[in-house]
């Protein structure tokens, strides 16, 4: 099942990790996960006395037989994990430094207008997914776009892959960003909250926290993962001398000078924007990951999204 975003090698590296949740939450149909709950399902887990009223079926005759005591088995119930993967699919996903350094190179410093981090973002979504499926999840991929949002499942399997795989791959980044009017709007109309994941650079003018904080409200179990390409966070990765940048998104149209002065009022108003996103996600105990393109994939689900607790 090779795809662009993957290769068959990767998958099975991704058959033996997991999700990570701290809340379990009982399913509506057979999961992979066991929940520290008592039912009647295929493996045993305790017992305890035997009170009036309980199924004689789950009685241990054997125990009986020696002590002339009645207890009751209990058994772990599995349960499945609804898991919604919310993608930004804005077009200031669309962006790719390595792109512009070449461009400029090759033909004389042209205004900034090219593409990339969606595909990262693609993938991470692709990852995420595939993990739940093969655990037996329940997955909801939603694309975020303007104040809105497109919904894809649920699905549930692992057969149900190459159809998450395949939309993805279609996926195109386009329209502006309203992360709190959309993330507002999906935590007030979706029904099953459970573990969930953003995927975004969280450059949205209306901001981010109170759409994520109407997430924790409506319930889910939120984890962020903040996308940004390494000349986000330090600009003269690819741009040097004077350029014409034109917003994605806006079209808007600024001269710059890329000289010291600029970058050290740039990375002021970089921390300024992201500090307060890792100390909100800090005091509201959400798991947050910056991720950068610069990342080897591989590399960013095996290890940093494990040391980071988004998987086990």
């Amino acid at each position: 099942m090779d795809h662009d975003l993957w290769d068959e090698a990767f998958l099975r590296k991704l058959e033996r990790l997991a999700l990570v949740s701290q809340r379990r939450r009982m399913g509506r149909l057979s999961g992979a996960r066991r929940s520290p709950k008592r039912g009647s399902s295929v493996e045993f887990a305790d017992y305890r006395n035997y009170t009036a009223g309980d199924d004689l079926r789950q009685l241990d005759w054997n125990i009986y037989a020696r002590l002339e005591k009645l207890f009751v088995k209990l058994f772990e119930e599995e349960e499945d994990l609804t898991v919604h993967i919310l993608l930004d699919a804005s077009r200031s996903m669309d962006w790719n430094s390595l792109a512009v350094a070449r461009t400029l190179e090759a033909e004389g410093r042209p205004e900034l207008q090219t593409g990339g981090k969606f595909r990262y973002a693609r993938r991470i979504a692709a990852a995420l997914g595939y993990i739940a499926l093969s655990d037996l999840d329940r997955v909801y991929l939603a694309t975020l776009r303007g104040a809105a949002w497109q919904r894809l499942g649920p699905l549930h399997g692992r057969q149900r892959a190459v159809s998450l795989l395949n939309y993805l791959e279609r996926l195109q980044a386009e329209g502006d960003t309203g992360l709190n009017a959309s993330l507002k709007s999906f935590a007030g109309r979706m029904r099953q909250p459970g573990l969930l994941y953003l995927i975004s650079d969280l450059l949205s003018p209306d901001g981010c926290l109170d759409g994520i904080r109407a997430l924790q409200s409506a319930g889910y179990e939120v984890n962020v993962i903040h996308l940004l390409d390494p000349a986000e966070v330090n600009p003269q990765l690819a741009l040097t001398g004077d350029l014409t940048l034109r917003d994605i998104e806006t079209g808007q149209r600024l001269d710059v000078s890329i000289e010291p002065g600029l970058v050290a009022s740039y990375e002021e108003k970089f921390a300024r924007w992201r500090d307060p996103i890792i100390q909100f996600c800090t005091r509201q105990a959400i798991p947050y990951l910056l991720a950068t393109t610069d990342v080897p994939f591989e590399d960013m689900v095996l290890h940093y999204m494990r040391r980071r607790g988004l998987l086990s």
